[in-house]
């Protein structure tokens, strides 16, 4: 997430509040965000709890019960999909729903649409700043659909058919994991550069180049590359 120490302060209602949970596996991330927007008193965001898998973020939703959540993606447990379900009868709640806004590194659109049909409000990217965030989590609280821009197109194409999307056996075995570091691969990136964006060591990323070529039976990167461009996924 890119920001400066300035960047979330400011509401224009300095009386708003909002209850806030991070849910994201990289401890280092949610150390950020909370440093960047939950200085309560300038932006209004009060952070009450923090997760680092599917677990931890129901019990902490549950007991917390917060106006928005921001969620990662891809969770040890079974991902952001499976906290949504999971959380289904809070976010259904008459009075006080619990809302949550998608916040990944991920621009793709699986995991865009994902996340959307499994009850999010919103899908942001962590590039986004922190001036940024703050609105959108103002305005998922108040029933607001926010998406980074680019991303807001896969979402009305998706809903703007009616044909459900076919069934890709050969990607349905990879994780989310081996999923974004397919695409990462892909897209030219060296291994320490998808170690940085993803926040995991060199050796993590050669363990999922690895299992994503045993999966796939592929050979070698040229073939994964292939693969992933042939399956629209660069």
């Amino acid at each position: 997430m890119n920001g400066t120490s300035e960047a979330a302060g400011g509401q224009e209602n300095p009386e708003r509040r909002v209850r806030v949970v991070l849910v994201d596996d990289h401890r280092m991330f949610r150390t950020g965000v909370r440093a960047e927007i939950g200085r309560t008193e300038e932006t209004g965001v009060e952070v009450v709890g923090e997760a680092a898998d599917v677990d931890q973020a129901v019990t902490v939703i549950t007991a917390t019960r917060p106006e928005v959540v921001l969620l990662d993606v891809h969770l040890p447990g079974g991902g952001g999909v499976e906290v949504l379900r999971r959380c289904a009868p809070l976010m259904g709640a008459a009075e006080n729903p619990v809302r949550f806004l998608a916040l990944s590194v991920s621009d793709a659109a699986e995991d865009v649409i994902g996340v959307i049909r499994g009850g999010a409000r919103g899908y942001v990217t962590k590039t986004i700043t922190g001036t940024d965030l703050v609105d959108s989590v103002f305005r998922v609280q108040d029933g607001d659909a926010v998406f980074s821009p680019r991303l807001a197109g896969f979402v009305l194409d998706a809903f703007a058919s009616t044909d459900a999307p076919p069934v890709d056996e050969d990607l349905d075995r990879l994780t989310q994991r081996e999923r974004e570091v397919l695409r990462l691969i892909a897209r030219g990136y060296a291994y320490k550069e998808i170690a940085k964006q993803l926040f995991i060591s060199v050796k993590t990323v050669e363990s999922h180049v690895s299992a994503v070529l045993r999966k796939l039976q592929l050979s070698n990167r040229h073939e994964l590359t292939r693969w992933a461009t042939a399956r629209r996924l660069v």
